[in-house]
């Protein structure tokens, strides 16, 4: 380990706007996540970086020294490709759940670590575990043998991986220093590159329903975590996606389990669809595998097996019942017209508001709370109609989330039938270092 610094003199130099050295980020890292730097000063540090930012070979050297705070996996004994992916969060977001299995049918292992939702962004463990029986904590030789037998694992992250990512996202939570590019991109590809995936295709969400609200910012993102990837030997690539309005025509748990279903089946809503076979192909041309026909593989069953079989893998049941709320209530279109704004956010809010999500990490979920989307933008709708159906167990949830929509639909009687219907959900690519 590299020697010791005085952390007020690392403070200062970032405030001033000076480059960290290697050897100050390496002792800063590992001195905070064994407890001889104290929260204060590490504030400290993240509020200059958060106003002065760090360079490509920094956040390079911060990401290396979160990754060797804990362990790395390594899949080198496997003896298949391994292809990952991660997304930044949204609405309706339950693209893990057909990607994985549809990826593993093609004899490529992915090892998806996932985590919980946190306010309006739905988890995948979250989703996953209204399915009876299924569990997301397995041991390592659990892990392993999944991934040689089915090719595919949605898990949670051990606790070994990146500590101190751990650490240091819980105190930008509580010090208004998480909006900040370098280190919201080292903390993701910390965790990504410890996994030991050989390939990464990254869905970086944009619109109102996602952690960036801006285009040119989630840019900006995507090329800091691709730059990442490449500097640590992950063949990596970003997709930048619209959450703007909601992903496909379910939130929540249960629901959203269904839908995916649904993909497997060969249905389920294009948008759902759309992004699922563009990952899909991207993921595995980054294993080797050109020019997959995805969709008809989705269509002849192959993936649906995949999908039995990881659930199987995870002492699930493929054919279980999945829980069903015991309250429903309809948002009723208040006009004729064209649907032309669906705001993803309130629609991700209010699902939290009935239980579908939870405001902090030890708050239980409702597994089938949700909200149902019976119309989506550029659709035309008559009044009366119900656009909505929300799901919950506890009726008293209804007025919060009624409260949470107000505003967030607008109903056009003027204009003509696909007026605000997005277009493609991919709204960019970025498979090249920035430099």
């Amino acid at each position: 380990m590299v020697g010791s610094f005085d952390m007020v003199d690392v403070i200062r130099s970032k405030r001033d706007g000076e480059r960290l050295t290697d050897d100050q980020i390496a002792w800063v890292i590992d001195a905070y996540t064994r407890g001889d730097v104290g929260d204060e000063q590490m504030a400290a540090l993240a509020m200059a970086i958060f106003l002065r930012g760090l360079d490509r070979t920094e956040t390079a050297r911060w990401t290396e020294a979160m990754i060797d705070s804990g362990e790395r996996m390594s899949f080198a004994d496997l003896g298949k490709r391994t292809t990952d992916k991660h997304s930044t969060g949204g609405v309706g977001d339950k693209i893990t759940l057909p990607l994985a299995p549809l990826v593993a049918s093609y004899g490529v292992a992915v090892p998806q670590l996932s985590g919980r939702g946190l306010g309006h962004t739905g988890g995948t463990l979250d989703k996953l575990e209204s399915i009876p029986g299924w569990r997301a904590d397995l041991s390592n030789e659990e892990f392993l043998a999944a991934l040689r037998g089915v090719g595919a694992v949605v898990c949670a992250a051990g606790a070994s991986l990146a500590p101190a990512d751990r650490k240091l996202y819980a105190l930008r939570d509580v010090t208004a220093t998480v909006d900040s590019i370098p280190l919201i991109a080292s903390s993701i590809m910390s965790k990504k590159i410890a996994e030991g995936t050989q390939a990464l295709t990254l869905d970086v969400k944009v619109g109102s329903g996602a952690f960036m609200k801006d285009l040119d910012a989630a840019r900006e993102l995507a090329g800091a975590m691709v730059d990442l990837g490449h500097d640590a030997g992950v063949r990596t690539v970003a997709l930048l996606t619209d959450m703007s309005t909601p992903l496909g025509r379910t939130v929540g748990n249960a629901l959203e389990v269904r839908e995916s279903v649904e993909v497997l089946a060969g249905g389920g809503p294009a948008d759902v669809v759309e992004l699922t076979c563009e990952l899909a192909r991207s993921m595995l041309a980054l294993a080797g595998i050109e020019d997959a026909d995805v969709q008809e593989r989705l269509r002849d069953g192959r993936a649906m097996d995949s999908w039995r079989a990881m659930v199987r893998a995870q002492g699930g049941d493929p054919d279980g019942a999945l829980p069903v709320a015991a309250h429903t209530q309809d948002v009723l279109a208040e006009s004729d017209g064209v649907l032309t704004r669906l705001d993803a956010l309130a629609v991700g809010v209010a699902s939290w508001r009935l239980g579908a999500g939870r405001a902090r990490k030890e708050d239980p979920v409702q597994l089938a709370a949700g909200i149902e989307l019976h119309a989506k933008p550029g659709e035309r709708v008559r009044a009366g109609q119900p656009l909505l159906t929300l799901h919950t167990d506890t009726p008293e949830r209804f007025d919060r989330a009624h409260a949470t929509l107000a505003g967030a639909i607008d109903i056009d009687p003027e204009t003509p039938d696909g007026t605000g219907a997005p277009g493609s959900v991919v709204l960019g690519r970025i498979e090249q270092p920035t430099g």
